[in-house]
């Protein structure tokens, strides 16, 4: 097992490279200058001291690898805006976006889980259409247009909760609802399908001709084998309530890492901007490796291929 998480956090190193990679090249196409948003009075021999002094005259293979050398002494440079290291940067905004995206998994796993083995427990009831038809308009509706009915109705029109910020627990609620809709509908929908196949399985059908009771069936027979694909969509949704909260943190002006991203690219501010996909690329990577490890623990068959590894 050791050996196995080793060679997937290693993997983690091309990936990292690629990612930013790509994204520095796709900043220096960017038509705009850097050097005319910080100095806007300056004279042109004053931008074009200002390009030097930030390395912006350097070829691009060459601050593509100084940013590669100071990454692997943990320094992700310095914001070409605040003048501030970016570390700093992401450190006060990281915390955001974990509690946005914690907050947000808690909702659907506890409501989407539940959901999911209700509908096919109940199939074809009036219970499964409706949870069904939920999961079907939660999936098509885009976050910015969810968040903004939230805002209208629970800020606007009944004002129990804030519409932005981030100064109370309150103003956590409409955001954590926002990123929580569409992982709840994938997940329920994952969820009934699996625990459909599962229940349908022979041995099932064995257990309850024995006469075992049927809350013993499905949540020590049914649920376990059926969570290997819930585990897979869980995981994947963690991963975009990590790295997809662009949207509803700044439509809430949630003061997390999508937020600042969006930010720094309107400003070109390229370290900081490579800061944000290194937390992505890194967060991401992690979450897909815990899904893995947890594989382990549900079905023994993948963990005796994990020690193989």
């Amino acid at each position: 097992m050791w050996k196995f998480v080793g060679k997937r956090i290693l993997a983690i190193i091309p990936i990292l490279l690629g990612a930013t990679f790509i994204v520095f090249f796709i900043m220096s196409l960017a038509p705009s200058d850097i050097t005319a948003m910080i100095a806007p009075d300056a004279t042109d021999a004053e931008r074009e001291e200002l390009r030097d002094s930030l390395g912006l005259n350097d070829p691009l293979l060459v601050q593509y690898g100084r940013f590669v050398i100071n990454l692997c002494k943990g320094d992700l440079g310095t914001s070409f805006k605040s003048k501030s290291p970016v570390m700093e940067e992401l450190a006060k905004r990281i915390p955001y976006t974990v509690m946005l995206a914690f907050a947000a998994s808690l909702i659907t796993i506890i409501i989407a889980i539940p959901l999911g083995m209700l509908a096919a427990l109940k199939q074809n009831s009036l219970f499964d259409s409706i949870s069904m038809a939920f999961c079907l308009v939660g999936v098509s509706m885009p976050a910015f247009w969810v968040g903004l009915l939230l805002m209208l109705l629970f800020s606007v029109k009944l004002g129990w909760l804030p519409l932005s910020g981030a100064t109370s627990f309150k103003n956590l609620i409409l955001p954590a609802m926002t990123q929580s809709v569409a992982g709840m509908a994938a997940i329920g929908r994952v969820t009934r399908s699996s625990m459909l196949e599962v229940i349908r399985q022979d041995y099932i059908r064995t257990a309850r001709a024995k006469g075992i009771l049927e809350r013993t069936v499905i949540f020590r027979h049914a649920m376990k084998n059926a969570m290997l694909p819930t585990i897979t969509a869980s995981g994947l949704q963690v991963g975009n309530l990590l790295c997809g909260g662009v949207i509803t943190e700044t439509v809430f002006s949630w003061p997390g890492i999508g937020r600042y991203l969006v930010t720094s690219i309107s400003w070109r501010d390229t370290p900081c901007v490579l800061g944000c996909v290194v937390f992505f690329v890194v967060a991401i990577s992690l979450v897909n490796l815990l899904v893995d490890v947890l594989y382990g623990f549900v079905d023994p068959r993948i963990k005796a291929i994990y020690k193989k590894a």
